[in-house]
């Protein structure tokens, strides 16, 4: 694909957009103590947040989290060792990851949650065989 002045000015045009509507990232670095990444934006606002809750990061060892860096827009996030990169108004709006992502950390979550539902429809299913019951042992006195 051939970038052609048009092309260029319209993305210089979203991206000064972008700027005007998010804050620019200042400053960033990776707390081992409470192993947490820190993101401080120009508004003074700190974004503190898990690595294994993020995309691309969550198999992360401390390590390659340490040298992050501010791209030169201030709104993304670039992970050398990882060559991992987060755009702060996609991290924000997606919470820390794609939709699609997101979607599939909450149904795995969803599916360990124990509700009167499940458990009803766990008991219908054992009516139809399912798993045999345990029997209790009487112990002799």
């Amino acid at each position: 694909m051939d970038i052609t002045d048009k092309v260029f000015e319209a993305a210089n045009q979203r991206a000064a957009a972008a700027r005007k509507t998010f804050p620019a990232a200042v400053e960033v670095r990776y707390d081992r103590r409470v192993a947490r990444i820190v993101i401080v934006l120009v508004s003074g606002l700190e974004l503190a947040f898990s690595p294994k809750q993020v995309q691309g990061l969550e198999h992360a060892h401390p390590a390659e989290l340490a040298d992050a860096e501010i791209t030169p827009s201030g709104l993304g996030i670039h992970f050398p060792q990882l060559d991992a990169d987060l755009y702060l108004p996609a991290l924000l709006e997606g919470f820390l990851g794609s939709k699609r992502w997101m979607a599939s950390e909450i149904g795995k979550m969803g599916g360990k949650i124990s509700t009167e539902a499940k458990a009803k429809a766990a008991r219908e299913n054992g009516k139809l065989g399912g798993r045999p019951r345990k029997t209790k042992e009487l112990k002799a006195a």
